[in-house]
């Protein structure tokens, strides 16, 4: 008979002192996690277990989830209790709803500096040309920004066909004008696609102009300089029409930052405080979370994994977060793996 694998902070447990660990479980309980299929968010939900099993006596389970899934069943069933990375644009309505009704809550933000988008240039062009930090640079240097096909004109690599990113950039492209310049947007077939062209300009040191986003493993590879436009950032207009698709009169801004947030059922709110309050310090910028997914690409590891990686590796900043309680029962069953 196969026998699943167990972790060994899981082990570690049995040498915590029973009446600490009993105390908390018994405010605690058990508590169910949404491990959703990105890297980020099992990497988060990976280390929030760990935390809350071994810090809080908290009988942590991990369930399946996704953005829609997980918010419909929180609302309805008050289960999952936790959903560690939450997109909120995707689901504001719904979320602002289940708030509003006393069944949810925004435990704090995952991401401190939101979900980024924008247009980049490689930071060994800015080092050269530090110009191209901004549109205006990038456009009075066109001429490097060769196109592949066309050696007349200047590429700005876009997002894939069919992703809801194409609608926006293709509206900035346009809004800012930057086909006067001599440039044309280039689809790069998929993301997979995008992310190799990236790769190839720094393995050439190559120029660079296009679209990406973060936190991702690209971004935590290679280092980019967002482009900043000069216009700030409008989000009413961002909303109203850049991110739809029959804008036809589309203006200059910056993309606004996507709001990413750790949501909890209002019962677990109530029944844990301490855990509720981990939950509220816990939050990574995306230069952190870039170079956390860099290694989980570059290791093949799971959430599992990464998150005792990030444990060993980070104790400056994740014993902020956590309460004096918590920080040497953690430590031991880091010390025990």
């Amino acid at each position: 008979m196969h026998l699943p694998r167990i972790a060994p902070w899981l082990l570690a447990a049995v040498t915590l002192p029973l009446s600490v660990n009993a105390q908390a479980e018994q405010a605690c309980g058990h508590v169910t996690i949404a491990d959703m299929n990105w890297n980020s968010a099992t990497f988060i939900a990976h280390l929030d277990q760990f935390i809350l099993q071994q810090g809080y006596g908290c009988d942590a389970e991990l369930v399946p989830g996704d953005s829609i899934p997980t918010t419909t069943s929180m609302i309805e069933k008050s289960e999952p209790d936790i959903a560690p990375e939450m997109w909120s644009n995707t689901m504001r309505e719904a979320l602002d709803k289940g708030v509003k009704e006393g069944r949810l809550r925004y435990a704090g933000v995952t991401l401190s500096d939101g979900g980024e988008e924008g247009f980049w240039v490689p930071a060994y062009m800015v080092d050269k040309e530090p110009s191209l930090k901004t549109l205006a640079g990038v456009k009075a240097n066109a001429g490097l920004f060769k196109h592949p096909e066309d050696p007349d004109k200047s590429a700005m690599m876009g997002c894939p066909a069919g992703w809801t990113c194409q609608i926006t950039s293709e509206h900035l492209f346009d809004a800012l004008k930057l086909g006067d310049s001599g440039f044309e947007l280039v689809d790069p077939g998929s993301g997979a696609g995008l992310a190799a062209s990236i790769a190839k300009a720094y393995e050439r040191q190559e120029p660079w102009f296009g679209y990406y986003w973060a936190p991702t493993a690209v971004l935590g590879k290679y280092e980019m300089v967002k482009v900043d436009f000069g216009t700030g950032v409008d989000a009413e207009h961002y909303k109203a029409c850049i991110t739809q698709a029959d804008c036809l009169d589309p203006k200059p801004t910056m993309y606004p930052p996507s709001p990413v947030d750790t949501v909890v059922t209002e019962s677990f709110a109530a029944r844990a405080p301490d855990a509720l309050a981990y939950l509220s310090k816990r939050a990574f910028t995306n230069p952190q979370m870039n170079r956390m997914l860099a290694w989980m690409e570059d290791n093949q590891a799971d959430g599992e994994i990464a998150a005792e990686h990030f444990l060993a590796d980070n104790e400056s900043l994740w014993s902020q977060w956590v309460t004096p309680e918590a920080l040497p029962r953690i430590k031991q069953a880091l010390a025990a793996r």
